[in-house]
């Protein structure tokens, strides 16, 4: 596992952003709206895959949100999955939206 790992979220890009000594290792795409932020897709490129990095950047993700006070709808799967096999962040779905981490979805 790589030591040097950072998360990041970059308005402009409308993306959080995992690098890994520097280099870009994914990101989660989202788009923010007044009063809640859409996770729409979630990638971390081939050379990164297996390290566990996915997890560590939706945390990273979920964690600013919850700090900004943001509602989140999960409409990417992976972040869903993970929110639905991590119920310490499912309060923090948008009420209406819960179908998205429901088991079963």
């Amino acid at each position: 596992m790589p030591e040097n790992i950072e998360v990041s979220d970059h308005p402009e890009a409308s993306r959080f952003e995992i690098l890994v000594d520097g280099e870009v290792a994914g990101f989660a795409q989202y788009r923010r709206r007044p009063n809640k932020i859409f996770f729409t897709h979630t990638e971390i490129l081939p050379k990164f895959e297996g390290m566990g990095l996915g997890s560590r950047l939706v945390v990273a993700a979920l964690d600013q949100s919850r700090a900004a006070g943001l509602p989140v709808v999960p409409l990417c799967p992976f972040v869903a999955r993970y929110i639905r096999r991590h119920s310490e962040y499912k309060d923090l779905v948008h009420e209406d939206y819960l179908d998205l981490v429901e088991d079963g979805a």
